[in-house]
């Protein structure tokens, strides 16, 4: 068995009594204190997340914008320096390869964030579809090069003020800062306003043999008004209850963006072609044989990744993410069904181990989003 990967955070971990486990070939946090604790904390103050894990993947070269509009859904022509974009990568029949961010940096300069367990095979899906010449588009995995935290929550801004004289105020929703420095630190931090909980907060790019420094400056700067620092599996009840998919569960080579529900990101009538443009466009005008929809349950159990999904005695999908919400204290959970049942009110049945428990179709809008 090959050694689990660390990020640069991970001595820090075993100071905080943190609990770890092997995520996608990573040692990574579970929790530190506890779920449910980890989960309010950065719903109602602040929560502090090693994401260090994640890829970075550089797209230089003056020819960087086609190809990144050949690769992607979304329409890269629109990005500005300094403005990031959410965006899928498909295969020809529509199925994602991944689902990631884009950041500007300048003219012909872009950082590609990707997923974590995602970063090799995104890399060369990358190459082999870079039609270009090195001079005209240069493709570059940089993940080594970062620590990457998040900081989560209604007190995010408040806390990371403290520690740096940039106006946080003026990094707006999908903005962000390259020339952040923090108090006592060399280097500048890139630091974006975005997420994956659900919350206001940040999240912060900076030389990984920075991270350590950075994540205990955070933490004692966030100690008096009630910040933790946060495990994956919060991670996951947060991004869960703010209805932002996971790759594996929500997305994956099988499951296109459309039949997750996430056509906002995927323009269909850019003038540039793009892998899959075809399949997803036929999906947006003529709708899906599938989509996932948001699951209450109605009798006592919790639905999981994987229960199958029945309508009297046809088995009509499966769970993608089902948990007991922290916030709304409701077992709930996102299904992949067949369309024709996929009606808000519908009543349906779960296969809990040996048992079909009752559930109902509801909005995925679970939480009122901060």
């Amino acid at each position: 068995m090959s050694e689990l990967k660390r990020t640069p955070i991970y001595p820090e971990y075993e100071k905080l009594g943190a609990k770890t486990i092997d995520f996608g070939g990573w040692d990574l946090p579970v929790q530190f204190s506890s779920i449910k604790e980890e989960h309010e904390a950065t719903r109602n103050r602040a929560g502090l997340f090693d994401v260090s894990h994640m890829g970075e993947i550089r797209v230089t070269g003056p020819k960087s914008l086609d190809f990144l509009q050949y690769v992607s859904t979304n329409d890269v022509s629109t990005l500005v320096p300094n403005k990031a974009q959410y965006s899928f990568m498909c295969y020809e029949d529509g199925g994602t390869v991944d689902d990631f961010l884009i950041y500007m940096m300048a003219e012909n300069d872009y950082l590609v964030v990707v997923n974590a367990a995602n970063t090799t095979k995104d890399f060369e899906w990358m190459q082999k579809n870079n039609h270009f010449t090195e001079e005209e588009v240069m493709i570059t995995n940089v993940s080594s090069d970062y620590a990457q935290l998040a900081l989560q929550g209604p007190r995010s801004e408040e806390i990371l003020q403290t520690i740096t004289d940039t106006n946080l105020t003026e990094i707006k929703f999908f903005r962000f800062d390259q020339e952040v420095y923090f108090t006592g630190m060399d280097k500048p931090a890139l630091v974006s306003r975005t997420g994956y909980t659900g919350e206001d907060g940040f999240e912060i790019y900076i030389a990984k043999e920075e991270g350590p420094k950075l994540w205990n400056l955070i933490l004692d700067a966030g100690k008096d008004k009630g910040l933790l620092p946060v495990g994956l599996g919060a991670r996951d009840t947060l991004r869960f209850e703010a209805n932002l998919p996971l790759y594996g569960q929500e997305l994956s080579e099988s499951i296109t963006p459309i039949e997750a529900g996430l056509k906002f990101a995927v323009k269909v009538n850019k003038e540039a072609d793009f892998i899959g443009k075809e399949v997803l466009k036929a999906q947006v005008e003529n709708g899906t044989s599938r989509k996932i929809v948001g699951i209450e349950m109605i009798d006592k159990g919790i639905p999981r990744y994987g229960y199958e999904v029945f309508q009297g005695e046809e088995e009509i999908g499966v769970v993608t993410t089902g948990t007991q919400s922290p916030t709304l204290q409701k077992n709930i959970g996102l299904a992949l069904i067949k369309s024709e049942y996929a009606v808000e009110g519908t009543e349906l049945e779960i296969q809990v181990r040996k048992r079909r428990l009752r559930a109902m179709i509801i909005p995925r809008t679970f939480l009122k989003q901060n």
